[in-house]
């Protein structure tokens, strides 16, 4: 039987409920063979999950997710096979986090004038085990404090782009995203497509080096990845995919939710090598 990969899977070291142990167990339990860890702008779950893996044959590959921005539109960029225990890489991680802290704050202080003042900035960032804090966490409390009765609501009424309490967050441009993706040895990828509508952007980024596209994504329509996999083979760029798992914060995905057979993630470590002997080359 063909080994099956998941790659776009995150912890409760971002906005997911799952711990590693749970994401493991839940692997496992889905015939996984491969899995990466893409927490958001942070890389503290990918260990954990490692160190939760070694006692079962299941591969755990190290990733992020960094949020970027174009024209004001949120552009998702997964970098896989990282450097993830340079310090180097912490350290320019730490603005992504301070920032999201930052704005949590003013979140914050926008739902206070609109009488919501029993949410504090320490009951959010408990929600995560990094600083990896978001607006799904905020909108957590709100349903949990009355103030929204799910979180399409909480959004819509309070944090979506537009609505009364959003605040922008500070992001890197997908171009800059992609460098220091490839600066720490990583494989940089554009999160779900369909979802972002700015497919005009992907030449671009190609130029800029992008290694490959999410095609294979939880819920995408049939032809929505047939779009993608013509796209993919026309830029010459690799094919990945996943669910985009975040445990019970999105109950419209879960680990499994969309599998890549294990022939792709050959692919992609095929990249990973031929780059690093042509940077050796290059040294020589």
């Amino acid at each position: 039987m063909s080994k099956l990969a998941d790659l776009h899977i995150h912890t409760y070291f971002s906005d997911s409920t799952d711990s590693p142990q749970e994401v493991v167990r839940q692997a496992i339990e889905k015939g996984l063979s491969c899995i990466a860890i893409t927490d958001h702008d942070v890389l503290d779950g990918i260990e954990p999950t490692r160190l939760a893996a070694e006692s079962y044959d299941l591969e755990v590959i190290p990733g992020i997710e960094l949020s970027t921005e174009k024209d004001k539109k949120d552009i998702h960029i997964l970098g896989y096979f990282l450097d993830y225990q340079n310090p180097q890489l912490q350290a320019k991680l730490n603005p992504f986090q301070e920032a999201r802290v930052e704005r949590v704050k003013e979140i914050l202080k926008k739902l206070k004038a609109f009488g919501i003042d029993n949410i504090s900035l320490e009951e959010v960032c408990a929600l995560t085990k990094s600083k990896a804090v978001g607006r799904p966490h905020v909108a957590a409390l709100l349903i949990e404090k009355g103030w929204a009765k799910d979180m399409n609501q909480a959004f819509d009424k309070y944090l979506a782009d537009g609505a009364a309490a959003y605040v922008p967050k500070w992001k890197l441009s997908p171009t800059e995203g992609i460098e220091l993706i490839h600066a720490y040895g990583g494989l940089a990828v554009l999160a779900h497509p369909m979802l972002n509508n700015k497919d005009e952007i992907i030449p671009l980024l190609v130029k800029a080096g992008l290694d490959g596209l999410e095609v294979y994504y939880a819920n995408a329509f049939d032809h929505q990845i047939f779009y993608y996999e013509k796209l993919a083979r026309k830029h010459k760029i690799l094919m990945t995919g996943g669910s985009d798992a975040h445990g019970q914060a999105k109950k419209h995905t879960y680990i499994g939710a969309q599998s890549i057979p294990y022939e792709l993630i050959e692919k992609m470590k095929e990249r990973v090598a031929s780059r690093q002997e042509g940077a050796k080359n290059v040294e020589s």
